[in-house]
């Protein structure tokens, strides 16, 4: 399998789609995290977005204690979508290619070449989160410097966390795009089903839930999205009123991990056994 896997890596090394993902997250993440808070910050009470928001305080959501926040606060929806499109081109493109029946004949069996498209897609996932990281360390690293603002971090321990349970985040979702990959055998329908899940289905569904029928949270609060979204602001801390679309407490930070890893055990298990047991063609 290491042959497979290093195969693989090489494939989305290759790959120009996976940059282009990753290019679009990061620039997400950092329009969203520092270029329109640091333009509200310069507007100042110009700009009727921050009117009644102090200054100070807008400064400070882009300084370097922040990072974690900026960094992986838009993880469980805008990013998660562009994992789950990754997770499907990868695995649904040797459907579409025809090119899963080569592979198999040259000698690895079905589990190993799906296990080893696994571990690259996690290889990958964790580049992602680095990068990212690194590129919002740097703007506020930047802001700090023009504004004279304070240079504190947070410990290693909650950066680590923050890392950590942001690839988590990632990779849940990257899986959830290789199973469906995998049960539609192409690219466009997995893609298609799992942003529309993402960006509108469960979004609607847990409002539903909340403000009509209060008595199913239990249905709300078992979604990958709400746990993605709960587990963020655990590991981040942030306050309430700062966190962005998609990041909430409504379930604590223990069982948000434990529900998201239960979701890319049972991702996994699904995709291996559909592989197994259906022609590949």
């Amino acid at each position: 399998m290491l042959g497979s896997y290093r195969a693989e890596v090489l494939k989305l090394r290759k790959r120009s789609a996976v940059w282009v993902l990753f290019g679009a997250g990061l620039v997400l993440s950092l329009i969203f995290g520092y270029l329109l808070p640091y333009l509200g910050y310069a507007t100042g009470d110009e700009n009727p977005q921050t009117d009644g928001v102090p200054r100070g305080e807008i400064l400070r959501g882009m300084l370097p204690e922040r990072v974690m926040d900026n960094t992986i606060g838009g993880y469980p929806i805008f990013a998660g979508a562009l994992a789950l499109v990754l997770g499907a081109i990868v695995v649904g493109g040797e459907y579409t290619w025809g090119t899963l029946k080569t592979i198999l004949t040259q000698r690895p069996g079905r589990a190993a070449v799906l296990a080893a498209q696994f571990l690259a897609l996690a290889t990958m996932i964790a580049v992602w989160v680095l990068g990212i990281f690194a590129a919002c360390a740097l703007c506020s690293i930047g802001i700090a410097a023009a504004e004279n603002g304070s240079m504190d971090w947070p410990g290693v321990t909650a950066i680590l966390e923050g890392l950590a349970g942001g690839w988590l985040v990632l990779m849940m979702w990257c899986l959830a795009g290789a199973v469906l990959a995998v049960a539609f055998r192409n690219v466009a329908l997995p893609i298609g089903l799992g942003v529309v899940w993402i960006l509108g289905i469960e979004t609607l569904l847990a409002g539903v839930v909340s403000s009509l029928l209060p008595d199913l949270d239990v249905v709300s609060n078992a979604l990958p999205g709400t746990n993605a979204g709960s587990l963020v602001f655990a590991v981040t801390g942030m306050a309430a009123a700062d966190a962005p679309p998609g990041v909430h407490d409504a379930v604590g930070g223990g069982r948000a991990l434990l529900t998201l890893l239960a979701y890319c055990a049972i991702f996994a298990v699904l995709a291996a056994w559909t592989t197994r047991r259906r022609d590949v063609t």
